[in-house]
């Protein structure tokens, strides 16, 4: 089989031969790992099998004093979180849509380099990802505490600027679907350590009829709906399900039971992720690591899983702890 193939059946809940993975690093633990592989091209040295494609969270302007600025206009603040950012002002100071002009799903450097990766890696899994899809990228607008207040006083203002994000989406997704990819990955945080950032009732209200309409455009193609949401949000699985969910991530043990709804949903839902990176990786020894790996590859040797870290591993990991997942994945044993 190949990576592509080997997914596939996971993703569908069929024993795959050996449980598939795709793993990703910050930039300070991807510095560790370049060192160690002697190379910056690190994508030979993990052999990932999921390919990933777009820009998922946009592309920068470089503004200097560490900080950039996205398409949509927002300024992230680079000095502590190195990867993504901090948001910097409120693009929308007012709860209205006039004046302001959402940027071109249609521009070429979304697109620009996905026949030449296809060409390269074109054995795995490929999937176009679109981040901060749609509540992330409004607070990241709007501001957090506007919008979570706007959801109570300007509701007709939240369902445009939803509807607008939506469209916005579904215009990338569309060209996307041009490319001879596999899913459409979705990222948008709902979650925190335990419960959801907003009320159900808020999240069925708003949010879950624009997911139906973004995820109802992947599946109608035949394609394959992932996505990434932070936190404690498993009590939406089969809500997402009935709108065509295919796989989650991160799948965080600190705030869910993995095993359990690995269990659970085997057939129904796959999962990505699973390997603590609040706990394990930072402050756990080697043979932790590798016990935590070995339960994860047991409970997903039946289907339904892609093995990584819960999250893009972080710089206070250490390397060896890093090099102890990466080698156990790499030496399973292929089972007829």
């Amino acid at each position: 089989m190949t990576k592509r193939e080997v997914v596939q059946t996971a993703l569908d809940g069929r024993r795959p031969p050996y449980v598939p993975w795709s793993c990703s690093f910050t930039l300070e633990a991807r510095e560790k790992l370049e060192r160690h592989f002697g190379t910056t091209d690190l994508e030979d040295a993990l052999q990932n099998h999921l390919l990933w494609l777009g820009s998922d969270l946009g592309v920068f302007e470089d503004l200097g004093s560490n900080c950039v600025r996205d398409v949509f206009g927002v300024v992230w603040d680079r000095s502590v979180d190195k990867d993504i950012g901090n948001v910097k002002g409120q693009v929308l100071r007012e709860p209205t849509l006039k004046g302001y002009t959402f940027p071109d799903p249609l521009d070429p450097r979304f697109y620009r380099d996905i026949p030449a990766r296809i060409a390269r890696w074109g054995d795995r899994l490929r999937v176009y990802a679109v981040g901060f899809s749609l509540f992330e990228r409004a607070w990241t607008l709007r501001g957090m505490e506007r919008l979570m207040m706007d959801f109570y006083d300007h509701p007709a203002f939240v369902r445009e600027l939803f509807n607008a994000i939506a469209e916005y989406n579904l215009g990338q997704v569309r060209e996307a679907l041009k490319y001879d990819i596999d899913a459409v990955y979705f990222g948008d945080d709902w979650g925190q350590q335990r419960g959801l950032l907003m009320s159900p009732a808020t999240w069925h209200e708003f949010i879950y009829p624009v997911l139906k309409r973004m995820y109802g455009a992947v599946r109608d193609a035949g394609k394959r709906v992932f996505i990434h949401s932070c936190g404690d949000v498993d009590e939406l699985f089969d809500d997402l399900i009935a709108i065509g969910l295919s796989c989650f991530n991160p799948f965080q043990p600190e705030v869910m039971d993995v095993f359990a709804l690995l269990s659970k949903y085997r057939g129904r839902l796959a999962f990505h992720g699973g390997l603590s990176t609040q706990k394990v990786l930072p402050f756990g020894s080697a043979d932790d690591v590798r016990r935590a790996t070995q339960r994860l590859l047991d409970a997903g040797a039946g289907g339904g899983y892609i093995f990584a870290p819960a999250h893009a591993v972080e710089g206070d990991v250490p390397l060896e702890n890093m090099l102890a997942f990466i080698e156990m994945l790499q030496r399973q044993p292929e089972v007829e």
